[in-house]
């Protein structure tokens, strides 16, 4: 019994180093990074790009797998529900991490407790922009008289209820006293094709996704929601400069996992993901996109998701908006 006791007490003590090793470890074995959204999406396109990355500097497979419903809800509850073992990861955008908490009430996950904040991958900021057949208005000030004068039949497009131009545009209204007809679709391509039907007049809409049509003159930008104007669109001014104050807004990705992975793994996914974003390869595909990586800390991205449900909260109250 005792030479018994004595073997089970040097296992116990071994545990916490054999841990401690495989996270160091880390990868071992296949990693799977969970996007909830379909294959094509900006959060897809990204993960693979970092997935690619890391498998080629691990040597280990890393697999991205889609699973789209529930306005990223599905997803995210399988990484929840997953072991903390870093071999299921998840890469979303903001609607995930922040705005569902703002828009839903009965969310059915928590990404504040019952997720893991690896690092806010990219950001991107969005652009105003409009039909210029359907609009006259060449600036901020003349948008916001050619608006007041529709007096609401004026009408915007939208990647769908919730999403990033969505609540942007709402922001908009609430910051200049204007009414303009929400029009909702299933994506960012068909909101645009929308807008340059004619069918809606603006909308706000992702840097990367939009730039195509603002260079071939399909749609006029009047603003972008950047903190300084894009080297991508030089002549663009940003909010700040059109008239609108504080008015920084970025549609933006971020990496994470089931809330309980232990500290040193979760730095060590941490100092991984961020090397991936950080290389010349991943970077340079991710700015031709829009993208600008960020690849802060876990506690930044932290501090920074609990900014962004704040506001959008906000938005969400002062507008009266449900998600259907």
């Amino acid at each position: 019994m005792h030479r018994r006791s004595l073997f089970g007490a040097a296992a116990l003590l071994a545990m916490p180093a054999l841990r401690a090793r495989a996270q160091e470890d880390w990868p071992s074995r296949t990693v799977t990074i969970i996007v909830p959204f379909a294959a094509g999406s900006s959060s897809d396109i990204i993960a693979r790009a970092i997935a690619q990355s890391l498998q080629q500097s691990s040597g280990k497979p890393f697999v991205v797998e889609n699973r789209p419903g529930a306005t990223g809800e599905v997803g995210a509850r399988q990484v929840i529900r997953s072991a903390p073992d870093g071999t299921t990861l998840l890469h979303a955008p903001i609607s995930t991490w922040a705005i569902n908490v703002a828009l839903r009430p009965n969310l059915g996950y928590d990404p504040v407790t019952q997720l893991a904040r690896v690092t806010q991958t990219v950001r991107t900021p969005n652009v105003l922009v409009v039909n210029p057949q359907k609009v006259p208005a060449k600036d901020l000030k003349e948008l916001i008289a050619w608006l007041r004068a529709q007096k609401g039949k004026a009408a915007y497009s939208t990647s769908g209820v919730g999403s990033s131009d969505h609540l942007t545009m709402e922001m908009f209204k609430q910051a200049t006293g204007t009414d303009i007809t929400h029009i909702p679709y299933s994506g960012g391509a068909p909101a645009t094709t929308s807008l340059i039907a004619g069918d809606t007049q603006l909308s706000f809409q992702n840097l990367g996704s939009i730039i195509g049509q603002i260079q071939d003159g399909r749609v006029r930008p009047l603003l972008i929601t950047a903190e300084a104007r894009s080297p991508l669109l030089p002549a663009v001014p940003t909010a700040a400069e059109a008239g609108l104050a504080d008015f920084v807004v970025y549609s933006w990705q971020g990496f994470g996992g089931p809330a309980t992975l232990p500290p040193p793994l979760l730095q060590r996914i941490h100092d991984a993901v961020a090397g991936a974003l950080r290389s010349e390869a991943v970077t340079g595909k991710l700015a031709e996109m829009g993208f600008e990586v960020v690849a802060n800390s876990p506690e930044e991205f932290a501090a920074f998701q609990g900014r962004e449900i704040t506001r959008w909260r906000h938005v969400v109250q002062v507008g009266n908006i449900t998600p259907d």
